[in-house]
């Protein structure tokens, strides 16, 4: 249990004072502890209980209780161990200021039988508290003319610890001018000052700015600042001065009165009214006095009379400046002023134009205009020369005395100046110079020399197909940098022959607009690529042109709905029949349903689907989505109707789709007779096959013959390109397109391109690319009259068989 026991304190002081004094023996005897400021809550100080003597079991019941002056909450006493603590910060400066001496003084008191003791805590001091200055800032002003050695007293810190903690040493900040001194004075207290080591110049340092620092003897140390601002105050010790010691002023003989001569400036370095300046003349000579006045406060040299160069030509003017220090300091200078005579007479320019406007086409040296010049004054004011305005294509070519030639010195070009206003300048030799001007406009006329202009040498364009007659499908645009009929801009198609047809039955330009239109229906199938150039022509003699090439590329639309290839040999119509074993597994191979699309891209890429028949909860047969493979979907029975009608839905990607529809019969019959139907079809194949051998020899030959031929041609053409300039063809090749991968992971279906040749002769050629999926033995050979048929009924298709 912690606290104070504090009974009786409610009684009479008179009668506690009179107990005190009776049992004053009994408790006589005085016990000294220490404990340091500002420890912490519950820092021991002393064994109380057991220095008094008394036991710990009697604390309580004989009521021990400590009491204090004012200060009884700072230390307590634990009844259970007789320890006395610290129980509240103690502040030693708070307790006793600067005192060298700082204790609480207790009194224990005990009842039955009541006993009283002294007790003495001792407050130790610790460096808690830094050297503070009074002011953050102390100024100082001092003459710049004090003597070396000068002292200027500061005012110290002050440390609110004591002894060694409160003992102070200064120090200062880094300078040249000034040291620190300190001293202990009969009060044994340091008085500071400031040495001055270095004579101070105002005119240089106007001020310095230091650091004070005062540093405590504790530890660990404290430091304490104060800023020392030092103004140095001026003293008269400079001269004025002028910017320079002779000056020399021209002035002409008709000068007006109070024109300024010169304006002279004296400055003194010193501040105040020792830098304040008043200017006086000394003397003017020779017997000019009158002539020249000067204005003391700002130091203006002014005419006062009539000058005249016959009479005099220099004078000089001793000047005086004086500041208002005490005692008043003196500055001088000498004005040179020299008189000359006056040019009053600008010279005369007449200028006689001989060819305007100049053909931009002119050659240098061509006479533009002819300059007389004249001037009334005599010697060198009369001298006159002539000149011309910067950056321009002429010159000035002297004839003879006072007459020159305007001549053009360089080409023109109309299209980046059009006109020049030429200013001649006529400049006598006279000082001042005097001159006259006169200005001759040059207009440049415009000879065809520029060609019209494309923005860009290469357009390309994207029309789609079945594009309405007389559609405009682009707009070209030249620019001719000439003027008038020379920049007049028409537009005409660059003929030449499509095919077997003219450029002109597919396009025409406007004339005048340059929009171009398409005079028909494009068709992708028939012409991927047209390329073709505009001309555009000025109307300028000889007239100018340059061509831009279009491409027109023909965007295919969906069009075309897929095209079923011939059944094969044996079939009967537009049904395939097909004869199927009724032993056949799932997954066998029925029959192969074909189809192209004229399209290119999606449009073109095929998918197949199986029409559900009536009534039929399932069907036997499955086709494969891009393949057309017709397969069981599981094994045959007795069950299944001998005839089977299948519909296969053929359909392209196209936006809309376009279908077309397939029909498979399908007969179900014994394993016997399925292999007779085999043979058969084996031997027919076999036939076939042996007639398609004769036929590839015969068509080796005709391709042996077709490419000696071909060889030939491109030899020829090609000497004929090299000895006549190039020409672009009208078609360009088509850009290949792959289609996406099938369901089963191969490529159903790729587009063909056509590789149209460049002269446009002749029909399109068509390269031809055909994949084959795995098919049993027996379809295979039958697939190769199909796929000879599949070539000869549509050229330029492609189907995956």
């Amino acid at each position: 249990m912690f606290g104070f026991q504090r009974r009786g304190l409610g009684a009479p002081r008179l009668l506690l004072s009179l107990l005190l004094l009776a049992f004053r023996e009994e408790g006589s005897g005085q016990i000294h502890y220490s404990v340091p400021e500002e420890a912490k809550h519950g820092t021991f100080v002393g064994r109380i209980a057991q220095d008094l003597g008394l036991e710990l079991a009697e604390l309580v019941p004989r009521l021990f209780r400590v009491a204090s002056k004012g200060r009884g909450d700072l230390l307590e006493v634990n009844l259970q161990n007789g320890i006395l603590f610290v129980n509240s910060r103690i502040d030693r400066e708070e307790l006793c200021g600067r005192s060298a001496e700082c204790s609480i003084h207790l009194e224990v008191i005990v009842d039955r039988p009541l006993q009283v003791f002294h007790v003495e805590v001792e407050v130790k001091d610790i460096n808690d508290n830094p050297p503070v200055f009074s002011l953050r800032e102390q100024k100082l002003l001092i003459y710049e003319s004090k003597q070396l050695d000068s002292r200027f007293p500061l005012e110290g810190a002050s440390d609110a610890d004591i002894e060694e903690n409160a003992l102070l040493t200064y120090r200062l900040s880094q300078n040249e001018y000034f040291s620190l001194e300190s001293s202990t004075n009969s009060k044994q207290t340091k008085r500071l000052s400031l040495i001055l080591k270095k004579s101070l110049d105002r005119e240089k340092t106007p001020e310095l700015n230091l650091v004070l620092t005062a540093t405590d003897g504790g530890k660990p140390e404290l430091t304490g600042t104060v800023q020392l601002f030092v103004r140095v105050l001026d003293v008269n010790d400079n001269d004025p001065e002028f910017d320079q010691p002779e000056y020399k002023v021209r002035l002409m003989e008709n000068a007006a009165k109070e024109t300024l001569v010169i304006k002279l400036n004296a400055t003194d370095r010193d501040e105040g009214v020792n830098g304040e300046v008043t200017y006086s003349l000394m003397s003017i000579k020779p017997n000019g006095r009158l002539l020249f006045t000067l204005d003391e406060n700002n130091g203006e040299v002014r005419v006062n009379g009539n000058l005249d160069y016959e009479e005099n030509k220099f004078y000089e003017i001793e000047v005086q400046a004086t500041d208002k220090g005490t005692p008043p300091m003196a500055g001088h200078c000498t004005v040179w002023v020299e008189i000359l005579d006056t040019n009053d007479n600008s010279p005369e320019v007449v200028v006689t134009s001989l060819s305007l406007p100049v053909r931009e086409d002119a050659q240098p040296s061509t006479v533009i205009a002819l300059i007389s010049v004249s001037d009334l004054d005599a010697g060198v004011n009369g001298q006159v020369t002539c000149s011309l305005t910067p950056n321009v294509p002429f010159k000035i070519v002297s004839t003879f005395k006072n007459y020159y030639s305007l001549v053009l010195d360089s080409a023109l070009d109309r299209e980046s100046v059009s006109s020049y206003d030429v200013v001649v300048t006529a400049r006598d030799g006279g000082s001042p110079s005097l001159w006259a001007t006169a200005s001759v406009s040059v207009e440049v006329a415009d000879v065809n020399d520029n060609a019209p202009v494309f923005p860009h040498p290469e357009y390309t364009v994207f029309v789609k197909e079945n594009n309405p007659p007389g559609c405009h499908i682009f707009t070209v645009s030249a620019r001719d940098a000439d003027t008038q009929e020379n920049a007049q801009v028409s537009y005409s198609l660059v003929e030449r022959r499509v095919g077997e047809r003219a450029l002109s039955s597919y396009v025409s330009v406007h004339a005048e607009s340059g929009k171009v239109y398409a005079l028909q229906p494009l068709d992708h199938e028939e012409l991927e690529l047209l390329q073709f150039q505009v001309s555009a022509r000025d109307a300028g003699v000889p007239p100018l042109g340059s061509n831009v090439t279009l491409q027109v590329f023909v965007l295919d639309e969906n069009d075309n709905a897929p095209a079923l290839l011939a059944p094969r040999a044996g079939s009967t119509g537009s049904a395939v029949a097909e004869m199927v074993s009724r032993s056949v597994g799932a997954g066998h191979v029925v029959a192969k349903v074909r189809a192209v699309d004229a399209d290119s891209g999606y449009n073109a890429w095929l998918s197949y689907e199986l029409q559900p028949a009536a009534g039929s909860a399932r069907s036997l047969f499955r086709v494969g989505l891009y393949t057309g493979e017709i397969s069981t979907t599981r094994a045959l029975d007795e069950t299944d109707l001998p005839r089977q009608r299948l519909l296969v839905l053929v359909k392209d990607h196209g936006e809309p789709a376009l279908t077309a529809t397939a029909t498979v019969l399908v007969s179900l019959v014994e394993s016997k007779q399925a292999q007779k139907v085999s043979s058969r079809a084996l031997a027919g194949s076999a036939v076939q096959e042996a007639a398609l051998v004769d036929v590839n020899v015969y068509l080796i030959i005709a391709i042996c013959a077709v490419s000696s031929l071909l060889v030939l041609t491109l030899l020829l053409y090609t000497a004929l390109r090299c000895s006549a300039p190039p020409s672009e063809g009208a078609c360009g090749p088509g850009k290949p397109r792959l289609v996406c991968s099938s369901a089963v992971g191969s490529w159903s279906y790729s587009q063909q391109r056509r590789q149209r040749v460049c002269s446009g002769e002749g029909p399109p050629k068509t390269d031809l690319m055909a994949f084959s999926p795995s098919l049993p033995p027996g379809l295979d050979r039958e697939d190769q009259g199909e796929k000879q048929e599949a070539v000869s009924n549509h050229p330029g298709q492609v189907s995956f068989i």
